[in-house]
């Protein structure tokens, strides 16, 4: 009558057992300090650590979480001819004094189950941070007060934030 199977209706996923979740907790770890490190040397590195594990359960787990290694990808450097060409601005600007050139930039950190987003506002000459600060969501706000707090200590010639 509601067209929906019995199969769907009663199943229950299973779990991930503690094993297999302190496994991907050691692969993630060993892959945020190595990137570069793919299936084979990620088994290699948790074979030495004392868990017999094959290569086909880490590319598994490594699907299951995302991750991927980071080496360089065939044809990368061509360029696509519809895209838009930004200039340099900063070519051939000689930074002498303080409060010349500003940056911002937000990346962020892992930390236990999750992360959280680091804001800071820099000065090139100096290697200031004029103001930062940590959030735990990517809203824009602590964005804004992060740079309203350094526009607040003085004002830069040139603001330029770090290109994606």
């Amino acid at each position: 009558m509601l067209q929906v199977s019995k199969g769907a209706l009663y199943y229950r996923p299973m779990p991930i057992d503690p094993y297999t979740l302190s496994l991907m907790d050691l692969i993630d770890t060993q892959h945020t300090k190595t990137p570069f490190y793919g299936s084979r040397r990620l088994m290699a590195w948790l074979n030495q650590q004392n868990h017999q594990i094959n290569r086909k359960r880490v590319q598994r787990l490594m699907r299951l979480m995302r991750i991927e290694a980071i080496y360089p990808k065939p044809k990368l450097t061509k360029r696509n001819a519809e895209h838009k060409v930004y200039p340099y601005l900063l070519r051939g600007v000689n930074i002498e004094k303080n409060d010349h050139v500003w940056s911002t930039d937000i990346t962020y950190i892992r930390i236990g189950n999750g992360f959280v987003y680091l804001t800071a506002v820099i000065d090139w000459y100096s290697r200031y941070v004029l103001s930062w600060r940590l959030s735990n969501s990517l809203e824009n706000t602590f964005c804004v007060e992060v740079l309203e707090e350094a526009l607040s200590i003085s004002k830069p010639e040139i603001f330029r934030p770090v290109p994606l």
